[in-house]
């Protein structure tokens, strides 16, 4: 009663009213200081607070400021985060879902529809990704005018040797050819069959191969005479129609072999005809030529460009099987290329050529004229692949077209810049080209697989030309190896790249008789005394060739990256802009988002298997101690010990001072800390 007395003349409060009456008064302006004398350190509702107890430490573990935070510091949870994240982020819609937190139905509509918005621009992206790594390209046509480099002119004889020079090597395939014509066709075309009468069973042992005819298979059989009818009785009441011509080829040791056969008996006799005469062309020695053909002035009349006559620095002579003497114009050994500053006829190349056949081998040579093939200077002249013939008594005027093409390699497109990562040796002395790759592919697989070179392509070092009398199959393996190339099973097309560089030019033609009814006496007339040759068969034993620029506007055609990575930028930042409203900073907020969820995942279960494999003292056996302890023996470290109500009241020095009691260190008896509080707040006695 007498401590009662002296609170109310102090002025002071019961602590139970005190603790009350700051749980009820807002936080406004400074503190109470009776309420800091009874709440250490401005202990709030809901903190945690322990009893204080006998430790030397501080009573109260300091509370850092906002001045003292910690370098990096995560959120205690994922809501934390999220609201966070929500709250603060510049993505359009993100705050809905925790404005709208207390209307669930509210809520699960902005949280699906933010969710399906995500994953449409996602979607987007994953397609913009796609077009971006499938390397499209973009076609550039530019139309550019300028002064042009003539290309080279190959033009050839059609006729490879003059038959009187080569005539002894054929006689023989030329008799057996001729007995061939008369068993198989009736066809004399000599008076030698009846001076020697000799049958081609005779003739046939002194060459390999003969020609037969062959039933057809998939006709059905109609007489029996005809089906068991033998190579020499030809009877005249077969249907020639249920008939093919061809000749047998067989491997090494003759356990495989196969037909070569044709439906037209002009085809099987020119390529029966022409498979021996490669035989007898690997027998020739490299010197052999027709130096007769070998002279400029001997095929090519006249020669002229841009009006200027031509002289021998301006060409180049070679020597094919096939289309015989070759001249290369303006070609890579010339000393001046020709320029064309003008298009037009009279700017261009005119020649006036000779096309007489008296001497020509008339079972190879079955067309007359000129072959003529236009190509860059620095490309071989393919007569087979890109050549024209030119007709005899008919000028023919080709004007050309300048393209170029330069086409994206790497990841935009299977091409080579000059060939060096091709798989295949270039056997040509020139520049890779697509048609170079290929000849020479199909020439190592010649050497590999039949022991010999094809004579219509360079030879490589050291290997011999395919000849039947050395190499006795080469014929099966050949026609074995050109049916494999055709379908591309030998993988020529596939390894052979297509250049990312290419000049082409786009010839037209157009035709008109000369020399004309009018004028081909004197014409005829004076060609033949510039010449010093006489023109027998004067509208079949000459031709007129221009060749020139139509225009010199040529065409570049150029690829380019159709996406970019500018472009890729800016189509993803416009898909992001027109789901979310939002901008590159707003990716990097998704990115630490993204990165504080790891981050505190990783943190929990870190904390989790610490729990439970590194404390095992702090385990269940701690947990059981701390819950069997009174909790009036737990340690008062923040919270002071309420005061009994026995303690006396404090006196007005103790009021003043409004310190917190320090720890009682004696004991830790639930009667001895009692006693020792009480005491402590115990005021003097006046």
């Amino acid at each position: 009663m007498a401590v009662e007395t002296k609170r109310e003349v102090l002025g002071l409060k019961p602590k139970g009213d005190l603790i009350r009456e700051a749980e009820e008064r807002p936080l406004q302006g400074s503190p109470d200081p009776a309420l800091l004398a009874l709440t250490p350190a401005g202990l709030m509702k809901g903190d945690k607070c322990e009893e204080q107890g006998r430790d030397p430490k501080p009573a109260a573990p300091h509370q850092p400021t906002e001045e003292e935070e910690a370098l990096i510091e995560f959120h205690r949870s994922y809501r934390d985060l999220f609201q966070f994240f929500c709250n603060n982020t510049t993505i359009h819609g993100a705050i809905r879902l925790v404005c709208s937190q207390h209307n669930r139905m509210k809520t699960a509509f902005w949280a699906v529809l933010w969710l399906c918005t995500f994953g449409m621009m996602y979607w987007q992206f994953g397609l913009l990704f796609e077009e971006y790594f499938s390397y499209p390209v973009s076609l550039n046509i530019n139309l550019n005018s300028d002064k042009l480099v003539f290309p080279a002119i190959t033009i050839c004889t059609l006729n490879p040797y003059r038959y009187t020079q080569i005539k002894g090597e054929l006689e023989e395939l030329d008799r057996i050819t001729e007995q061939t014509l008369f068993d198989l066709y009736k066809y004399n075309s000599s008076s030698s069959l009846v001076a020697h009468p000799r049958g081609r069973r005779d003739l046939q042992e002194t060459l390999l191969h003969p020609l037969q005819r062959l039933r057809d298979p998939a006709l059905p059989l109609r007489r029996a005479r005809s089906a068991a009818s033998s190579l020499q009785d030809n009877n005249p009441q077969v249907n020639w129609k249920d008939w093919k011509i061809g000749f047998k080829l067989c491997n090494q040791n003759k356990s495989d072999c196969f037909y070569q056969t044709y439906s037209s008996g002009v085809d099987a006799v020119r390529e029966w005809y022409r498979f021996h005469y490669i035989n007898i062309l690997s027998r020739l020695p490299d010197t052999f030529t027709s130096l007769e053909e070998d002279k400029l002035g001997n095929f090519i009349f006249n020669c002229r460009f841009n009006q200027v006559s031509c002289n021998q620095a301006n060409y180049s002579h070679f020597h094919h099987p096939i289309y015989g003497n070759c001249y290369t114009f303006n070609g890579e050994n010339s000393s001046n290329l020709w320029m064309s500053s003008m298009p037009g006829i009279d700017n261009g190349l005119t020649l006036t050529l000779r096309t007489e056949q008296n001497d020509f081998i008339p079972l190879l040579s079955t067309v007359t004229g000129a072959r003529v093939t236009v190509h860059g200077q620095d490309e071989p002249p393919f007569m087979d692949d890109g050549g024209f013939n030119l007709r005899p008594g008919v000028e023919t005027s080709i004007s050309m077209r300048k393209e170029a093409l330069d086409r994206l390699g790497g990841n935009y497109g299977d091409c080579t810049n000059n060939g060096s990562d091709i798989p295949v040796k270039n056997l040509y002395p020139s520049k890779y080209t697509q048609q170079v790759c290929i000849h020479s592919c199909f020439q190592e697989s010649m050497v590999k697989e039949c022991g010999c070179a094809y004579i219509f392509y360079p030879r490589p070092k050291h290997v011999e030309y395919c000849d039947y009398k050395k190499h006795d199959s080469w014929g099966y393996c050949y026609y074995k190896l050109q049916d494999a190339f055709s379908s591309d099973r030998l993988g020529c097309f596939t390894k052979c790249r297509k250049p990312c560089s290419v000049t082409s030019y786009q010839l037209s033609a157009g035709y008109s008789r000369w020399p004309s009814v009018t004028s081909q006496d004197w014409v005829f007339q004076m060609l033949s005394l510039q010449n010093n040759y006489t023109i027998k068969n004067k509208r079949n034993g000459v031709a007129k060739l221009n060749i020139f620029f139509k225009e010199l506007n040529y065409k570049t055609n150029s690829e380019s990256p159709s996406v970019t990575m500018v472009t890729l930028l800016s189509n993803l930042g416009s898909q992001w802009s027109l789901w979310f409203g939002s901008s590159v900073l707003s990716v990097v907020e998704m990115a630490e988002f993204i990165f504080d969820l790891m981050v505190i995942t990783f943190l929990m279960l870190l904390r989790r298997f610490r729990s439970r494999y590194w404390s095992p003292g702090r385990g269940g056996r701690g947990a059981q101690e701390v819950a069997s302890t009174p909790a009036s023996s737990l340690p008062s470290r923040i919270c002071p010990q309420p005061s009994s109500p026995t303690s006396s009241p404090p006196s007005p020095d103790t009021s003043q001072a409004l310190t917190a009691p320090p720890p009682a260190y004696a004991t830790l008896a639930p009667s001895s800390l009692a006693g020792t509080s009480s005491s402590a707040f115990t005021p003097r006695e006046p």
